[in-house]
């Protein structure tokens, strides 16, 4: 290689690893950070042992960083949809909507309680959730199972399995 490439191997790296991650979805910006962060402090200290290292931790705090984000964003989606069940009455139906700063995880639908009972523990409601996929009449709703109890500080969700299919494990 002449002086003047091995010179610019390093911005070219990290430009094309840079451009990566921003193609790339959310899933994947622990790896294209971890791989950057690694390929360029093996490059700045010669030691490919230092680059691994460096890489695999920034990964691991970068894809811990976006599951607590996402979990965050899920909650709000959450307490959006308890609240539009809070508010209502057995067998009528509510809108729902959050709206984020950012444009992720934003979201809209339909809640209309099911049933209300009480246990040892709380009064609960069994409700069911829309998530509509887009604005205007006619749009495709999915619809979800879910229970919220009321606590001290307001009613809270209560159910993990019947939203396991809209939130994954990030509930």
């Amino acid at each position: 290689m002449t002086g003047r490439w091995r010179s610019l191997r390093l911005p070219l790296l990290v430009v094309a690893l840079a451009g990566t991650a921003l193609v790339s979805g959310c899933g994947s910006i622990g790896a294209a950070s971890g791989a950057l962060a690694g390929v360029a402090t093996g490059v700045v200290t010669s030691n490919p042992a230092i680059g691994i290292g460096v890489g695999i931790a920034v990964q691991a705090a970068t894809d811990e960083a976006v599951n607590r984000v996402m979990k965050s964003l899920h909650a709000d989606q959450q307490n959006a949809i308890v609240l539009a069940a809070s508010d209502s009455t057995i067998g009528t139906r509510q809108p729902w909507r959050i709206k984020h700063t950012l444009p992720v995880e934003n979201g809209h639908g339909q809640v209309q309680v099911l049933r209300e009972f009480d246990s040892a523990l709380a009064t609960c409601r069994e409700f069911a959730f829309s998530v509509a996929d887009g604005e205007g009449p006619g749009v495709h709703e999915d619809w979800f199972v879910a229970t919220a109890c009321k606590q001290d500080n307001g009613w809270k969700w209560a159910s993990a399995e019947p939203a396991v299919d809209r939130w994954g494990a990030l509930q």
